[in-house]
């Protein structure tokens, strides 16, 4: 099958997953090059997240004689689209590798909304702080609130400062909900229960999620951080959903 035309707004592919367009070859790019393109609007991708996406069968960039990866224009758009998705959309690896195996085979479908679910909690905002270098000072100034409150969050788990006692740009988030949520008078006593409540969450994440880390391919631990990422996802809005069936209607 033809690639689709770069302006359909899906990623094209040629039938046998080759650059070869109207009898000529285009270029291709190395995957430091890729990286460096792609980073421009997903500063979170790395190379062992491009190779990780390759090994689940996402893509299939070429190989050079000496074995180093070469990706087509074709391939890079393929990566903006899946890093998009992750990224805009609530959509599991799974679901987009089915998107784009039914554009490659000229099936262009929608997205299946039984899988997008409107208001829901998306993997990429599990995503790890790019930025941990804020001191308890950073943490006070950018959530508006005073230091005794930042040791309260810190003796209760709410966040816990690094080993060299510096904080992550989340733990703002964290303070700044937490300070607006005990203007309605619920104290650090109710606080708590929603450390206890995340600390078990978690723990039902990790289960599901660390087996997979110790798998012997090179790629166990970014696929074990996928899982991790979509199934915290899941469990978060599930969450959401049943407070509100609990709300007075």
């Amino acid at each position: 099958m033809p690639a689709l035309p770069e302006d359909s707004g899906t990623p094209g592919r040629s039938a046998m997953g080759s650059p070869a367009r109207a009898g000529r070859v285009l270029p291709t790019s190395s995957i430091g090059d890729v990286l460096k393109q792609l980073q421009v609007d997903f500063p979170d991708v790395s190379v062992s997240k491009i190779r990780f996406l390759e090994s689940e069968g996402l893509i299939t960039p070429q190989r050079s004689k000496s074995g180093y990866r070469r990706f087509s224009p074709e391939d890079i758009s393929r990566l903006r689209y899946i890093l998009a998705n992750q990224r805009d959309s609530f959509l599991p690896l799974k679901v987009i590798k089915e998107q784009l195996e039914a554009m490659d085979s000229g099936k262009v479908t929608p997205v299946d909304s039984r899988r997008s679910v409107a208001g829901t909690v998306t993997p990429d905002q599990f995503r790890q702080a790019t930025v941990r270098r804020l001191t308890r000072t950073d943490i006070c100034s950018q959530a508006g609130v005073d230091e005794a409150f930042v040791a309260s969050l810190v003796k209760m788990g709410m966040f816990t400062p690094d080993a060299a006692g510096f904080f992550s740009v989340d733990d703002v988030d964290v303070a700044r909900i937490a300070s607006r949520i005990g203007e309605y008078g619920i104290d650090n006593r109710h606080l708590k229960t929603l450390v206890t409540q995340a600390q078990r969450q978690s723990g039902l994440v990790n289960r599901v999620a660390e087996p997979v880390a110790h798998g012997r391919d090179e790629n166990a631990r970014e696929r074990s951080a996928e899982l991790s990422r979509e199934i915290s996802a899941l469990v978060v809005s599930l969450h959401a959903a049943l407070i509100k069936g609990n709300l007075p209607r």
